[in-house]
């Protein structure tokens, strides 16, 4: 029976990604929109697309290629369709060497889709259709012949039995486990997430995201992390947008800005590109050692410099992976050498 062994096994999801971008979108103030704000465009007219971009994205596949890149033995599990989107996304998993043995195909539903329309400022809304995203099965997943140190989650959609799977072989094997939720996960509420988040190691999440999931103002950090060290044995990593993030190991707050970047050309797989940056910096940091408590403030400093240049590199770009840093790119980076990072004793609100 075939073994298997990686450094990380995302589990995640896949798209086919079309980004259009015209200086004909607008953004409007609207309070009746969650976010205050609203990208409009004329009603019935004819909108002139300035440009267009096809990719594939989805977190599983996003996170699985910036683990490759960091040289990380990288599998990766998502389900796809038999059309031509899954064919290109697995194309692609094969060119930047990731392995593909996991990869699941719905017999009913197509390959997920997203429509990213683009502001030329590069905020932007995505029409998103989960497709076979949707049917991603922990029982497809050989799990008893998998060896691997770490594992990485991000957007399950709301499938539990997922996650209880990974805790199950981290009690068993020791792996690490990362997560960092989609929205369908979150909308399952704190009291039913508890127990699993009891058993994280890294735990990712950004500031809206947890000011939400917590019932703590957004802007009570302290208070916020407070209640995640009495929940989450490992690290808690919030990022703060373009100012930065915010990292606790349950004794000390690091907290760092952003690398600039040159030019903001398309926000997409932003978070993927940090959360799985933040990882990867962990797991090729010097002296790097498991279980998550053993995690030294030189691991964290150094997951938190890669996970900030990936983010920013990203950007830089068009598409949800290309920007992604190689491990040599960064190492070499006269660039990324530099960013402030402070640590401060953890208090109950900052």
């Amino acid at each position: 029976m075939k073994k298997f062994e990686f450094d990380v096994v995302t589990i995640g999801s896949a798209t086919r990604d079309a980004v259009f971008k015209s200086d004909a979108f607008k953004i409007i103030t609207n309070p009746e929109f969650v976010t205050g704000k609203a990208l409009a465009m004329d009603l019935g007219g004819k909108i002139r697309i300035d440009d267009i971009f096809f990719s594939t994205g989805g977190a599983g596949t996003n996170a699985a290629v910036a683990f490759a890149r960091q040289n990380l033995k990288t599998a990766a599990v998502f389900r796809i369709g038999k059309d031509v989107s899954g064919e290109a996304i697995k194309e692609e998993m094969a060119k930047e060497k990731v392995n593909a043995d996991f990869i699941q195909e719905d017999e009913k539903l197509p390959t997920a889709y997203s429509v990213i329309l683009e502001h030329k400022e590069g905020e932007r809304t995505i029409l998103v259709f989960r497709g076979a995203n949707e049917n991603v099965d922990e029982k497809e997943i050989p799990w008893t012949r998998i060896t691997t140190k770490c594992f990485y989650l991000s957007s399950l959609s709301a499938n539990l039995n997922i996650l209880q799977k990974a805790i199950d072989y981290k009690k068993s094997a020791g792996a690490l486990i990362a997560w960092n939720p989609g929205g369908s996960d979150l909308k399952l509420g704190l009291k039913t997430l508890l127990y699993y988040l009891k058993n994280m190691d890294i735990f990712l999440i950004n500031q809206e995201e947890a000011s939400a999931l917590l019932n703590i103002p957004y802007e009570k950090t302290g208070s916020i992390f407070k209640k995640f060290n009495e929940i989450i044995q490992g690290l808690a990593v919030m990022t703060k947008g373009p100012k930065g993030v915010l990292v606790s190991d349950g004794k000390n707050i690091f907290e760092a800005g952003v690398f600039q970047e040159n030019k903001i050309v398309d926000r997409t797989g932003a978070g993927d590109a940090f959360g799985s940056g933040f990882v990867a910096g962990l797991l090729n940091s010097k002296n790097f050692r498991r279980p998550s408590s053993e995690i030294s403030e030189e691991n964290i400093k150094y997951a938190i410099k890669l996970a900030s240049a990936n983010a920013t590199s990203k950007v830089e770009n068009m598409g949800a992976k290309k920007g992604l840093l190689t491990k040599k790119g960064f190492e070499k980076s006269s660039r990324f050498k530099n960013l402030t990072i402070k640590i401060t004793p953890l208090k109950n609100d900052r």
